[in-house]
C-alpha cells in the first residue's frame, strides 16, 4: 500500500461523500431526512457531462450541474411542502425518477445506454503540483486536487457559521427542533425547509460535478454508487453537526481509498467494494447506540444501610 499517495487518495474519496453529507446535514437540521441526495448527485453528474460535451466550457458545465441539482431539490420541496408527501417516500421517488430519466435520455438522445463518454471534455482547475510543497502533510494532500475539493473543505466552516452564527441559520435550526414553536414565533417554517433543500441541492450539485468532472470526464449510470446514502450515514454518525459530519466523511473516505489499494493484494473484489458500506453500517449502528444511551435515564444507585 502506497502510504505516500494515500492521503491524497483519501481526500479524493472523501470529497463527494463530504459534500453529500453536508447536503443531508443541512436538511436534517430542518427535520428533513433527505434521501434524495443520491438522485441530485446523479442528475448533476449527467448534466455536467452533457453540457460540457455541447459547449466545451467547464464553467458552463459546472454551473449547469449546480442548477440541475437545485431544480431537483425544489421539485422535492414542492412535492413535500406544497402537496404534503412524505419526505422519505418522495426522496426515494426522486432517486428512481432521476435514474430512469437519465437512462431514457442516454438511450433516446445519445444511443448509448452504457454511459456518456465525450471524445473531448474541458478540464477544471486543479491546484498545481508543488504549489504547497512548503506545507508538510497537508500540502501534498491538496496538490492536484480540483477547486471543487477546496470548496468542499471550505463548506465545513461555512456551514457551521451559517447554522450557528446567522439569524437565518438559527431560524432553520428552530424549525427542525420544534416546528410548532417556530411558527408561533413568526418563523416561516416552509420557507426554511425549502431553503434547506435548496442549499442541499447546491452541495449535492458540487458532489455530482466532482464525480463527473474531476478525473473521469464521462458519465456512467449509477456512478454515484451509493455515496449519497453513505453521506447520509456520515450525517447521522456526526449527529448533524458540521465538524463531526466531516470527520465521519473522512473515515468513510479512508475506507474507500484503502479498499482501492487492497485490490493489489488479490483480495476478492466483492470484499473490497464492501468496505465503505460496511463502515457505513458500523457507523450507523454506533450512532444509534450513542443516541439510545443519551436518551436513557441514569441508573439510580441505592445505598444500603
Amino acid at each position: 500500500m502506497d502510504l505516500v499517495t494515500l492521503p491524497a487518495a483519501v481526500l479524493e474519496q472523501t470529497v463527494p461523500i463530504l459534500l453529500a453529507a453536508l447536503a443531508a446535514m443541512i436538511t436534517l437540521r430542518a427535520n428533513i431526512l433527505n434521501v434524495a441526495v443520491e438522485g441530485m448527485m446523479l442528475v448533476a453528474a449527467f448534466t455536467a457531462i452533457a453540457v460540457g460535451d455541447v459547449t466545451g466550457n467547464a464553467l458552463y458545465a459546472f454551473a449547469a450541474a449546480l442548477v440541475a441539482a437545485c431544480l431537483v431539490s425544489q421539485i422535492l420541496a414542492v412535492i413535500t411542502l406544497r402537496f404534503g408527501a412524505d419526505f422519505i417516500v418522495a426522496g426515494l421517488g426522486i432517486n428512481i425518477l432521476a435514474s430512469g430519466s437519465i437512462l431514457f435520455l442516454l438511450e433516446r438522445v445519445y444511443n448509448s445506454p452504457g454511459g456518456l463518454r465525450p471524445i473531448t471534455f474541458p478540464d477544471i482547475w486543479h491546484l498545481p503540483a508543488g504549489a504547497l510543497s512548503f506545507v508538510p502533510v497537508l500540502g501534498p494532500m491538496l496538490e492536484g486536487q480540483s477547486f471543487i475539493a477546496l470548496l468542499a473543505i471550505l463548506a465545513i466552516p461555512a456551514s457551521f457559521v451559517f447554522l450557528y452564527r446567522t439569524p437565518t441559520g438559527a431560524n432553520l435550526r428552530a424549525t427542525g427542533e420544534d416546528e410548532a414553536a417556530a411558527r408561533s414565533a413568526g418563523i416561516r417554517t416552509d420557507r426554511m425547509k425549502a431553503l434547506a433543500l435548496l442549499l442541499s441541492g447546491v452541495l449535492a450539485g458540487l458532489a455530482g460535478a466532482q464525480l463527473a468532472m474531476d478525473r473521469l470526464h464521462f458519465f456512467l449510470p449509477e456512478m454515484s454508487a451509493g455515496r449519497g446514502f453513505i453521506g447520509l450515514a456520515a450525517t447521522l454518525f456526526g449527529a448533524g453537526t458540521p465538524w463531526m459530519t466531516a470527520a465521519a466523511s473522512l473515515m468513510f473516505g479512508f475506507f474507500g481509498a484503502v479498499g482501492d489499494r487492497l485490490q493489489a493484494f488479490a483480495l476478492p473484489s466483492q470484499f473490497v467494494l464492501m468496505l465503505p458500506y460496511l463502515a457505513a453500517v458500523v457507523g450507523l449502528t454506533f450512532a444509534r447506540w450513542r443516541a439510545s444511551t443519551k436518551g436513557r435515564p441514569a441508573a439510580i444507585t441505592e445505598t444500603k444501610v
